[in-house]
């Protein structure tokens, strides 16, 4: 009489057995080196680790806090001269000034308001320092600001040689508005100024003009918070 089979913890069913190389052997050797799908994860998991920590290796450099070249300021208004863009409509630092500093274990930053009037204004002036002392600015110097060439078309960018690491004016289509942002030494120093545009069209300030006032201006600032090695 044909019994029911029995269960082999090694190789499977007794009655599927068929010698030491039949079916039933070479199936339970397939089965005792397969892995498990969980073993797999963790292999693939560890060699994910280490690529990551290879790339973190080989980028180390770019992730790492910048060596810093500029000081800190606790005023930026005083250090922000604005004496070539004071030509153009006057003195700026005779009206109301706005400023104000922060800092941060991060980033230093700090923002001066110069307007040419008290009540009416011919020219504004907005000078903004950033001093990153974690990581580098580099990788981020060229993303443009939130709304950057809405409602009109984009700005026009043009590079400035010679001035910090890089650095680059940025001017809005109607003309009224530049912008200079240097990128130097783990500082990013952007400096904007806007006028008037009159019933022709014409802006107050020639862009040229504007243009070499601001790299002036921001080339003297730099100048002033430069860190002094002892």
């Amino acid at each position: 009489m044909i019994g029911e089979p029995e269960l082999d913890g090694e190789q499977g069913w007794e009655g599927e057995r068929a010698g030491p190389h039949g079916a039933g052997h070479e199936e339970a050797e397939r089965a005792r080196g397969a892995r498990p799908p969980w073993v797999w994860v963790l292999l693939t998991a560890a060699a994910v680790s280490v690529l990551w920590a290879v790339g973190l290796y080989a980028f180390g450099d770019r992730l790492a806090a910048p060596p810093l070249s500029y000081r800190a300021t606790t005023n930026l208004c005083e250090d922000f001269r604005a004496e070539a863009l004071g030509r153009i409509a006057g003195d700026l630092h005779r009206n109301r000034k706005v400023n104000q500093e922060s800092g941060h274990p991060a980033v230093d930053g700090a923002v001066c308001l110069l307007q040419s009037g008290q009540e009416v204004s011919t020219l504004v002036v907005r000078a903004h320092v950033d001093l990153h002392k974690k990581t580098d600015p580099e990788a981020e110097f060229d993303v443009p600001a939130l709304g950057e060439g809405i409602g009109g078309a984009a700005p026009d960018s043009e590079p400035v040689p010679g001035l910090g690491e890089r650095a680059f004016v940025t001017r809005e289509a109607h003309g009224a508005a530049s912008m200079l942002k240097v990128l130097d030494g783990g500082a990013v120093f952007t400096v904007r100024a806007s006028g008037f545009v009159n019933n022709d069209g014409v802006p107050a300030a020639d862009p040229a003009v504007l243009r070499k006032a601001l790299i002036d201006d921001t080339r003297r600032l730099m100048a002033d918070l430069k860190e002094r090695k002892r």
